[in-house]
């Protein structure tokens, strides 16, 4: 098995434990690799390291122009070698290679994208109303930030958060999901190869409580930005409080699809397909809940089925599969259990429902697409994150009922919207309560539009302009040129 090692402050090193865990193969269900168990040693001396390079040395005197190129450089380095992080992904978490290839063919355009940005985040002279007064305002580098990533796209929700970061300024502990903790470590070759200074990017690598808990509440990180389970994002909250810790936070989804009658029927199957079953449902952005008008609600269910019963399922490296396993098994006992939970509420199973027992998945931990007819919005099937191929549909009458479906649950991440009424498009994208609202499409992403959720899904953005400034301080300076001071008891 191939063994790896952690890297801090520019080196690569064996955990303080000397420990190491084993990382699976979802399809195989075999352990294909040792990742080193760090702990709160290894935490203190990462954010030590991340420290130094941000307040002395090259990257600290970096004019952002540098930056810039040395973020384009990277970004060239990873389209280089997009095909070797793209295995390793597939290695580690299951997905299929067509889509994470594809992923991370994508992922410089981040780095060139905020490359670009890095000097161009402009202060402001301020009009300001007090005499002999002479005010403006600077933006600087939050600090040291720790990003703590998921086991489902570990390359590019770690990318949503490095790429900004680093345009800013800021110095970057990295903490990947301990099921699927390779390609970060991989990815870190690359940082060595594009010139970044010592420190300025770290890996820590294990589990919640060794690294993630010391890394959350370590003094010395000044901003944290994860992706994960809603419970663990309370957690990280509560940690980022106890110091005043920024924070980044996007967490789960329970998105609905709307299709309303004049849809494009099969574009929208298509889309409802695309949205839950591929990458298995593991997916934040999944469109886990169906919402469609009773007056189609037949005919649509019954096309959605039969497309959805032609997935080939299989080795996730086959360019063919279009479902691969669930990443973790954890993950795919739950997704079972939230099988027999929709069962017990009297959700009715008109697909799927079981462990996929197929030649072609061999002792991987698959699960076949599976949908639920008969629900209402009051089930825990359709109000629970699943996180797996499980569909959930409900019927509607009318415009409002269906916005208030839609909005009946904790989260507000993602929706879809299916029709070829513009006035409907317009009005659907302003009455749903989601960060995301995609319209006859679903699942679409770009380095230029910002990402993130209302409620529960999340606080702050991903991804375009917004996000730089989710790393940057705002300061305001004064500057008096008047000859004498005035009345100190007196505020100006």
């Amino acid at each position: 098995m191939r063994r790896y090692q952690c890297f801090i402050g520019g080196q690569w090193r064996q955990p303080a434990s000397g420990d190491y865990f084993e990382s699976f193969d979802p399809f195989l269900a075999q352990p294909w690799a040792l990742i080193p168990r760090c702990d709160a040693r290894d935490v203190d001396a990462a954010v030590a390291a991340a420290r130094q390079a941000l307040e002395q040395g090259e990257w600290a005197n970096m004019h952002p122009s540098q930056r810039g190129q040395l973020l384009r450089r990277f970004g060239d380095l990873i389209a280089r070698d997009a095909d070797h992080l793209a295995r390793i992904e597939v290695q580690d978490n299951g997905k299929l290679y067509a889509e994470m290839r594809g992923q991370v063919g994508y992922i410089p355009q981040w780095f060139h994208y905020f490359g670009g940005l890095a000097d161009k985040v402009e202060g402001a002279v301020v009009p300001i109303d007090k005499p002999d007064m002479f005010t403006y305002t600077r933006h600087e580098p939050v600090g040291v930030v720790a990003a703590i990533t998921p086991w489902n796209s570990p390359l590019l929700l770690a990318t949503w958060k490095l790429a900004p970061a680093l345009a800013a300024g800021c110095t970057i502990v990295i903490k990947p999901s301990e099921f699927t903790s390779a390609s970060t470590i991989e990815l870190m070759r690359l940082v060595e190869e594009a010139g970044f200074p010592p420190g300025v990017l770290n890996v820590v690598t294990g589990f919640g409580a060794d690294v993630g808990e010391p890394l959350t509440s370590h003094k010395g990180v000044d901003k944290i930005a994860f992706t994960g389970g809603e419970n663990s994002g309370r957690h990280v909250l509560r940690n980022a409080a106890q110091t005043f810790k920024r924070t980044t936070l996007e967490l789960g989804g329970k998105s609905a699809q709307l299709v309303f009658p004049d849809a494009d029927l099969d574009n929208a199957v298509k889309g409802v397909v695309s949205g839950i079953f591929a990458a298995t449902g593991q997916t934040c952005i999944a469109g886990s809940r169906l919402l469609v008008h009773e007056s189609i609600h037949d005919a649509f269910l019954d096309k959605f089925v039969a497309l959805a019963r032609t997935a080939r399922m299989g080795d996730p490296m086959n360019m063919d599969t279009q479902v691969g396993p669930v990443t973790t098994k954890p993950q795919y006992q739950r997704v079972l259990s939230c099988i027999a939970m929709a069962r017990e509420e009297g959700a009715e199973c008109v697909m799927g429902g079981k462990p996929a027992d197929r030649p072609e998945c061999g002792q991987g931990w698959f699960v076949e697409p599976t949908v639920f007819a008969g629900v209402n919005n009051a089930m825990r099937i359709a109000q629970e994150e699943v996180f797996g191929p499980v569909l959930s549909v409900i019927k509607f009458r009318e415009d409002d009922e269906a916005y208030a479906v839609a909005n009946d649950t904790a989260y507000g991440l993602a929706a879809g919207v299916w029709t070829n009424d513009q006035r409907r498009a317009f009005t659907a994208a302003r009455r749903l309560r989601a960060g995301t609202v995609w319209t006859n499409t679903y699942r679409a992403v770009s380095y230029m539009a910002p990402f993130g959720g209302f409620k529960a899904s999340g606080i702050g953005r991903e991804s375009g302009q917004d996000a730089i400034m989710e790393y940057l301080e705002t300061k305001c300076v004064w500057m008096s040129y008047g000859k004498d001071v005035p009345n100190p008891f007196v505020m100006r």
